[in-house]
């Protein structure tokens, strides 16, 4: 299977989605949703041990990766703009190996 060659539009996105500075910390994200550390370590793929070090003061506070503030403000956007995305474009996204056997 060859690649398929980008279009201008897809080169664009890619350029803006490089260039891109999103980004939430762990207190605004715990701010703004209820949510517990474990979620947000699921969120970020991370221990729930390196999320309490994120909201630790002091010689223990780690701090988060940029990679990790992207998790959160991506999963940000996903919740407050849920209702707007249709529905098989959230399946694609998000689909779970149990979803992809009935598929």
């Amino acid at each position: 299977m060859n690649p398929r060659p980008l279009s201008p539009r897809e080169q664009h996105l890619i350029d803006r989605y490089s260039y891109c500075q999103l980004g939430m910390t762990p207190q605004r994200f715990y701010a703004k949703w209820q949510v517990s550390q474990e979620d947000m370590a699921a969120i970020c793929s991370r221990s729930v041990s390196t999320v309490r070090g994120w909201f630790r003061k002091g010689r223990s506070y780690r701090r988060p990766t940029p990679v990790d503030l992207r998790h959160l403000a991506l999963m940000d956007f996903l919740l407050d703009n849920f209702d707007q995305i249709p529905a098989d474009l959230r399946q694609a996204l998000c689909a779970t190996e149990q979803e992809d056997d009935h598929t």
